[in-house]
């Protein structure tokens, strides 16, 4: 007959330094076994269903969320880290995905929990580095009816470009109809919309240019415009004498 004494010895017997040591590390050991037969490399089953997944590249475990993979394109010796959401449409149930809906190129880094939402086309050029949480989507809600719920309202679909070399620091947010140049810095918790021009320095809500590259002085501070200069009418002369009617 079974007992349960055993059962409840468990926790005391876990209490103690040497047993609770052992059990840790056995933990830590199966985890990171796991981890590694869990990562997603070419010939593996998941991969197999991507578009394309260039060889050396690598999808750590755990991940977040994957869907849209049969038109996601991964470049080659592209490391994207744990718990990244990589998504194409609006979920598994979407009957036609945007053809190349999310390219990314060849010697990237995604950082850890990134999310990348393509429903028309994110393109993310070839040695682009993400740093962690960094957030990139090329639709968003609209607002425009009062009368339904934001959640419930689409809004546009405007295809995101990062350029090659570029870097997205820590937490950053590329928003629809974001274009960034190339080796373009943006800074950590930045939020990035509209056009960014070649080698230049971006940071803030929203996004402003911090620093650009001049052929000739290298990385300097973008000039202020020249102050306007506003004609000054002379004033008509004031007498100091009081005028006395008779």
């Amino acid at each position: 007959m079974f007992s349960a004494r055993p059962v409840r010895a468990l926790p005391h017997l876990l209490r103690r330094p040497a047993p609770r040591r052992w059990v840790n590390a056995a933990v830590h050991a199966a985890w990171a076994w796991g981890e590694r037969l869990g990562d997603v490399v070419p010939g593996t089953e998941l991969a197999d269903r991507f578009a394309a997944f260039g060889r050396g590249s690598c999808l750590a475990f755990p991940l977040q969320c994957v869907t849209g993979e049969s038109e996601i394109h991964l470049g080659r010796d592209t490391l994207i880290g744990k718990y990244a959401t990589l998504s194409v449409g609006y979920g598994p149930l979407q009957a036609q995905l945007p053809p190349r809906g999310l390219v990314i190129g060849d010697r990237c880094v995604i950082g850890a929990r990134a999310c990348i939402t393509a429903h028309e086309s994110i393109v993310i050029e070839d040695d682009v580095w993400l740093g962690l949480d960094v957030f990139v989507s090329d639709a968003s809600h609209g607002y425009t009816d009062p009368s339904t719920p934001i959640g419930r309202q689409f809004g546009e679909h405007r295809p995101v470009r990062i350029g090659a070399g570029s870097w997205i620091g820590h937490g950053a947010m590329v928003l629809p109809g974001a274009d960034i140049g190339r080796n373009v810095v943006v800074a950590a918790g930045s939020v990035v919309r509209g056009r960014v021009e070649d080698h230049a320095v971006v940071g803030g809500v929203p996004a402003r240019v911090l620093r650009r590259l001049d052929a000739d002085r290298g990385w300097v501070a973008p000039t202020a415009p020249p102050p306007v200069a506003v004609p000054i009418e002379p004033a008509e002369p004031v007498s100091m004498v009081s005028e006395v009617t008779p």
